[in-house]
């Protein structure tokens, strides 16, 4: 009922345990009230954060590091609605929101897609009927053009440079219209791209070719909240879910050869991906020769109940929130 924006300082690398336990309480450095609930957020730059809601409105939260407090810098009320923006309860549910500063992208249970800067009052742009489904999650592919996954299973890329209101592409998963929640493209090889949704399986697609994935991965046992590339070790995918488990899907060749990251006491299985094509760059996670395809998986928290909803990924840095209203923060992710 009373949601709020929390920003947190989890302190420093001095208190770190001999097994990689944070000792030492997170510190709320400063909250505010939210109206609806918190459906994403991205920080647009260092002291702004941007939050989509339920009640379909976008706001900017600005952090005032010096008297460490937050205010909502700018908003577009209703950016996603059902019938009109006028109506009282026309507002349709904030799916999703990314930024690429000072450019923001979001999407919503109305099918709309929105494009924002940060310092105009209007919308730069508004596609009304992108979708006749609900659009779940947004990422960049490159700087004019998005990606966006839908209720019914399908992936697009919009040109935004483009006027007009179609997608440029569409890939979609073969057979049942299964769900998707979540997308993330490789960091530095953009034609991969890796989405989840409610049957928990991991997609991977080559956007280059095909409409269809490229490898189907058996994952988690209810729906996929988020997937993200680890951003600057690609080899390392990250995914959640309503099943309480987190996986770390480690793609790097030799894996025998490392250290195992097992030491979470975690599965690890091997998977082969149902790879038909020949690449001309192989990607880890587009080989399709069965020596290079294995993969180690660990779950990061082997004994969670409760739904892991979302995670990020930065450097040795892992951190994730549950249905148990806590956040963890993982510091050594490849101890």
């Amino acid at each position: 009922q009373d949601n709020r924006i929390s920003l947190w300082s989890t302190g420093d690398l001095g208190n770190v345990g001999l097994n990689g336990e944070y000792h030492g309480e997170p510190h709320l450095l400063c909250d505010i009230q939210h109206n609806g609930d918190v459906m994403d957020m991205q920080f647009l730059d260092q002291e702004r954060i941007v939050v989509g809601s339920s009640t379909g409105t976008v706001t900017i939260f600005r952090h005032h590091q010096n008297n460490q407090t937050l205010s909502a810098n700018h908003w577009w009320e209703k950016a996603h609605h059902h019938v009109d923006q006028d109506t009282s309860c026309g507002g349709a549910v904030c799916t999703g929101v990314v930024c690429n500063n000072p450019e923001i992208v979001t999407v919503g249970e109305d099918g709309r897609i929105n494009l924002f800067r940060a310092d105009q009052k209007d919308a730069v742009r508004t596609i009304d009927n992108a979708d006749s489904s609900t659009l779940h999650a947004v990422t960049f592919l490159r700087t004019t053009e998005i990606l966006t996954v839908n209720s019914i299973g399908q992936l697009k890329i919009w040109d935004l440079r483009q006027q007009r209101n179609e997608p440029s592409q569409i890939f979609s998963l073969a057979g049942d219209r299964v769900p998707l929640h979540c997308v993330d493209r490789h960091p530095n090889q953009q034609h991969i791209v890796a989405t989840g949704g409610q049957d928990g399986m991991l997609s991977i697609w080559d956007i280059r070719q095909g409409t269809m994935p490229v490898s189907l991965l058996n994952a988690h046992e209810a729906e996929m909240w988020e997937v993200h590339f680890h951003p600057s070790n690609p080899d390392h995918l990250f995914t959640c879910s309503e099943d309480g488990s987190l996986w770390h899907w480690d793609a790097s060749t030799n894996v025998s050869e490392k250290p195992s990251f097992l030491h979470q006491g975690g599965r690890s299985t091997t998977y082969f991906s149902h790879s038909t094509i020949n690449q001309s760059v192989v990607s880890a996670w587009l080989s399709n020769d069965p020596t290079k395809d294995r993969m180690e998986i660990t779950n990061l928290i082997p004994n969670q109940t409760l739904s892991v909803n979302s995670l990020d990924v930065l450097g040795p840095c892992l951190v994730y929130g549950t249905d148990a209203e806590a956040i963890y923060v993982n510091r050594q992710l490849f101890a």
